[in-house]
């Protein structure tokens, strides 16, 4: 089951909309000084909540049943599984280059998309996981977009900021049941506004959500993802949450992108964008 087929949410402004849910050939890289990993003798406990095995009963309206978050979830921290190599030094690196037809086939993107495929760019940036290891994860974005948002990504590094997941979703990721507990920090995804005939931002490549799980969707009776309720709580702070004036928001707003977070009729915390939507 892939992890991220459940994530479904808003992000087109106040008006909800469902989000579901290596061969990199970079043409820029930069890299960056970062503190060194922690020792494996300080490694901390996991969730031990079994992701992506637990289907959920769907609603009416194709969303999954939204339950309580799993006692395990509620300060959820899983390691990193790479899809990448990790960076060797542990330094930052971020690399900018085309979609080549390989990393084109692993992704949402088809010829009936809203943006042609040479207006996209393929980044890698390295992360912090909540193993404290460095990790490297991969991106679609706006070419326009593709300097800063790996500018983001370098300072988030430095700042030890934690990430668990962080790769291209695929057309299985939209198509599987929901599970409820995806977590995948993720840009481009090829689809509509549910419910209408726009294109989500994500579709052009001008959005982000970082860390869904711990930084949920909410409007009305609908969270998604659908066990992340409890991280609701935003005055209860843990790993991998942020707020109005912590790094990540400020990071985003550093290059122009607006978040979800600060809408008046849903709350997308999870959600930058550079459409203001």
């Amino acid at each position: 089951m892939v992890l991220l087929a459940a994530l479904v949410a808003g992000c087109s402004g106040d008006d909800p909309e469902q989000k579901r849910r290596v061969e990199p050939t970079p043409s820029a890289s930069s890299s960056s000084p970062s503190a060194p990993v922690p020792s494996q003798d300080a490694r901390p406990s996991y969730s031990t909540w079994e992701l992506g095995a637990h289907p959920l009963r769907l609603r009416s309206d194709g969303l999954g049943e939204i339950r309580p978050t799993p006692p395990s979830l509620r300060e959820r921290r899983y390691p990193t599984a790479d899809v990448l190599p990790p960076p060797a030094d542990g330094r930052f690196h971020g690399t900018v280059g085309p979609v080549t037809p390989q990393i084109r086939a692993r992704s949402t993107w088809k010829p009936a998309c809203p943006v042609a495929l040479d207006a996209l760019r393929y980044l890698t940036v390295s992360f912090r996981g909540f193993d404290g290891a460095a990790h490297t994860g991969e991106l679609m974005v706006a070419a326009s977009e593709a300097d800063d948002v790996v500018s983001v990504f370098r300072a988030l590094y430095a700042a030890r900021f934690p990430i668990e997941e962080m790769r291209i979703p695929t057309t299985d990721d939209l198509d599987a049941h929901p599970t409820g507990d995806g977590n995948n920090t993720a840009a481009f995804v090829c689809r509509p506004t549910v419910g209408a005939t726009s294109w989500s931002a994500h579709a052009y490549g001008l959005a982000v959500d970082v860390n869904p799980f711990m930084n949920p969707y909410q409007r009305d009776d609908v969270v998604l993802p659908e066990l992340a309720s409890s991280y609701l709580r935003r005055d209860w702070q843990r790993p991998g949450m942020f707020g109005p004036v912590s790094l990540v928001v400020r990071e985003f707003a550093r290059i122009g992108w607006s978040w979800g977070g600060v809408w008046r009729t849903l709350k997308d915390y999870q959600h930058f964008s550079a459409t203001g939507r």
